[in-house]
């Protein structure tokens, strides 16, 4: 089950990114594992993400359990609420594949589960893993403004950083095809 939890901004940038991310499912309407959550003001809040899963329909909260992994899509603020209901849930037995923070500056992201992180910009790169390094992550190389990489994570070219300790190199790619690797092939 893929959850994207958007940031602050106006719904069709979500939109661009999702029939980025997920062009063939989109268009066929194939996407009944796909839970967008709807623009808000207040991406941020843990509670308010359980209860948009729980209403509709992609979780029971009065038996959480699930052996379906989840795997997170978080953006700016969205990153904030995401992560607080992804532990919520990891709590309640519920297994998390991947958890994506897209410019998730200043949020602290350590979790038993993997993380990846993307970010527009060298900058918001190193310094969000003061943070937590996460496992993979990717930056944008030369920058994109911060919309432009949820937008259009397509036209965000860099670099994909391996793990820490790992003996690959770093490679360029685009934040798409990264997401794309992050969230696995049956997407």
């Amino acid at each position: 089950m893929l959850i994207i939890c958007p940031g602050i901004h106006e719904q069709k940038l979500t939109q661009s990114f999702v029939s980025t991310l997920l062009p063939n499912r989109v268009s066929l309407g194939t996407t009944p594992q796909v839970w967008i959550l709807p623009p808000s003001d207040r991406p941020y809040f843990p509670l308010e993400i359980l209860q948009f899963l729980h209403q509709s329909g992609a979780i029971d909260l009065n038996s959480p359990a699930s052996t379906e992994p989840f795997i997170w899509i978080g953006f700016s603020a969205g990153v904030v609420g995401a992560i607080g209901a992804a532990w919520g849930l990891y709590s309640l037995q519920c297994p998390v594949q991947a958890f994506i923070a897209i410019d998730g500056w200043g949020v602290p992201l350590f979790a038993p589960f993997p993380i990846h992180r993307v970010s527009h910009d060298y900058f918001t790169h190193w310094s969000s893993a003061l943070l937590g390094p996460g496992c993979e992550s990717f930056y944008a190389d030369p920058p994109v403004e911060h919309l432009a990489l949820w937008r259009s994570p397509q036209s965000a070219v860099g670099w994909r950083i391996p793990p820490s300790g790992s003996i690959l190199s770093p490679q360029r790619t685009t934040a798409a095809e990264f997401l794309r690797l992050a969230i696995g092939g049956g997407w």
